[in-house]
């Protein structure tokens, strides 16, 4: 991890893309919305280009998980990775789902099955099962409610019982069992762009940028959210910057979450202290135009799982 500030993004003011060279792609994809009835929802994580070109809806998982719900549309193209798609799918069964790149995947989700997860019923009995929402529909399946980044605390407390499985990523299960009474056992999955963080990251970032402030979410080891000022889901994290404006902030996170919210705070500057996640960075404007012309890459869920993965999902919505 390089630190560096968004003044050195030379190439364009903030949001940092070059708007003529992708000018015709964004033209051809809102034609194609207005004519397939189509709307792009497009995680925090996606490029700039995509982010402010074309999306619809934006937000972090639990924010587009609860809109996918709402959408007055016929298609939803899904600007992000495989497991968001299934979960607009489970939330808008009558609509065509559709991914730019269904290779487009997530090392959390795929660290675990639903064989898995039987395994860990078996090993501790009468335990409820909290899987994070980066996970697939067949894991869904097999759990009793989902959390996202931004409520898993809450999810955890409302099942009202003093122990439960939470899964697949063993940081944000250990950075949850720090804020709550309940015991967390967790599975040994992680994020491969949150987990390469580490402490010393974050001393470097204090040593070249005096009186920075960090933020980093909570996928992160613990030890790193210790060192940080906040931890928050992305929405969390924008919420901060907003509030509170800092001079100078650094967002221990996925890259092009500064590139999208620094439009919105000009009067802070943005040390780039992230990692790209490569699943996220396959989604293109011109995969969202080739899915929109063609209408392939449709998102499917087996109808066994179908019910029990919507019911955990729609659990999960319900904690307020």
């Amino acid at each position: 991890m390089t630190p560096t500030t968004d003044h050195e993004c030379d190439v364009c003011s903030v949001p940092c893309f070059d708007r003529d060279a992708v000018a015709d792609d964004i033209a051809a994809i809102q034609a194609l919305k207005a004519q397939r009835r189509a709307i792009v929802l497009a995680h925090n994580y996606q490029r700039p280009e995509i982010f402010h070109g074309v999306a619809d809806i934006v937000g972090d998982s639990l924010a587009l998980a609860r809109e996918a719900e709402k959408v007055d549309a016929d298609v939803i193209v899904m600007a992000g990775v495989h497991f968001m798609a299934e979960t607009a799918k489970l939330m808008n069964p009558a609509k065509t789902v559709l991914m730019p790149d269904l290779e487009a995947g997530c090392s959390l989700a795929e660290s675990i099955t639903a064989a898995d997860v039987a395994a860990m019923r078996a090993r501790y009995p009468g335990r409820p099962v909290v899987a994070y929402v980066n996970t697939s529909a067949e894991v869904k399946a097999a759990s009793d409610i989902c959390c996202t980044s931004g409520n898993a605390r809450q999810v955890v407390e409302s099942l009202g019982v003093p122990e439960v499985i939470m899964l697949p990523d063993q940081y944000l299960a250990a950075n949850v069992a720090a804020e709550t009474d309940v015991k967390i056992i967790p599975w040994a999955g992680a994020c491969e762009v949150h987990e390469q963080f580490s402490p010393l990251d974050i001393v470097k970032l204090r040593l070249n940028f005096p009186g920075v402030v960090v933020l980093a979410h909570p996928e992160c080891p613990p030890q790193v959210i210790e060192a940080a000022d906040f931890s928050g889901s992305t929405a969390r994290m924008i919420d901060y910057v907003r509030d509170h404006k800092p001079a100078q902030v650094a967002l221990v996170t996925e890259c092009s979450m500064s590139d999208n919210i620094a439009q919105a705070s000009p009067e802070t500057e943005f040390v780039r202290a992230c990692n790209f996640c490569p699943h996220m960075q396959r989604i293109t404007l011109k995969g969202i135009r080739r899915v929109l012309e063609t209408m392939t890459n449709e998102v499917t869920i087996p109808a066994p799982l179908f019910a029990p993965a919507r019911r955990a999902v729609e659990r999960m919505l319900a904690v307020r």
